[in-house]
């Protein structure tokens, strides 16, 4: 099992746990909307870092970024495994193409 696995695990065992005992119960607990709006900021610190060049603080940023990408998944109950899915599914297939067989919205 891959540590995204792992983590992922973790944080579905956690969305009925005391909010006062873990910080990914209390994000759950906070709802989908903070759980994205969390999410937001973490990427956006990942930008900065990666702007600035600073590889130990991108480390640690873009760690923070996959967690709470993880939180925000589990708030919507989405599976890390869909996700990757849909990665292999789009695997060997050109972005540009990928993205113009999309359906329009």
């Amino acid at each position: 099992m891959s540590i995204l696995h792992e983590l992922a695990a973790t944080i579905e065992a956690r969305k009925g746990a005391d909010p006062d005992s873990s910080w990914t119960a209390k994000l759950l607990a906070k709802g989908p909307e903070k759980c994205a709006e969390k999410f937001g900021e973490e990427a956006i610190e990942a930008i900065i870092e990666a702007a600035k060049g600073d590889k130990t603080k991108l480390t640690s940023e873009a760690a923070d970024v996959l967690y709470h990408l993880l939180v925000m998944l589990a708030a919507r109950d989405v599976a890390l495994d869909d996700v990757l899915a849909e990665l292999a599914r789009r695997q060997g297939i050109s972005g540009i193409a990928e993205k113009a067989a999309r359906p329009k919205n």
